[in-house]
């Protein structure tokens, strides 16, 4: 790994926020107008910084006892698979492990063939449990 990577445990800026979600194709899934809000409401974040550009994030959101979820988790397309996404992992599993009471449940979603990676930190799938998620359109869960 180039150790010009610099961990920092922050929120990325809603421009950083916006800047990585455009990067790595979100930007027709977001709601940019309230994501600020969202970004201040969360329990921990984390960017990774290359010389004076953010080039990852990830985040925490939940109700900070019982309930934790990860969140955004996304890294530049020209600096992927250079272990950022381990950097930023290790960074939430150290808030997660210091913070997150006795069987806190812990989720995320991941992307399609991203499971491997994920699994490397004890996301799995479960016998008898379906990860579910809906969005809001038009006022309407679909």
């Amino acid at each position: 790994m180039n150790k010009e990577y610099i961990k920092l445990k922050r929120m990325p800026t809603i421009a950083e926020y916006t800047n990585l979600c455009h990067a790595v194709g979100w930007k027709e899934f977001m709601n940019f107008e309230v994501a600020e809000e969202s970004l201040n409401q969360s329990l921990f974040g984390v960017v990774i910084q290359y010389k004076d550009e953010i080039v990852g994030m990830g985040r925490v959101v939940g109700d900070g006892r019982i309930y934790f979820y990860i969140q955004d988790i996304a890294v530049m397309p020209e600096h992927q698979n250079n272990g950022i996404g381990k950097m930023i992992m290790e960074a939430i599993s150290e808030y997660l492990n210091e913070n997150a009471p006795e069987k806190s449940f812990v989720g995320l979603f991941a992307a399609k063939g991203k499971e491997p990676f994920y699994n490397k930190y004890g996301f799995n799938q479960h016998d008898g449990m379906t990860g579910m998620f809906g969005v809001i359109h038009e006022n309407k869960i679909m």
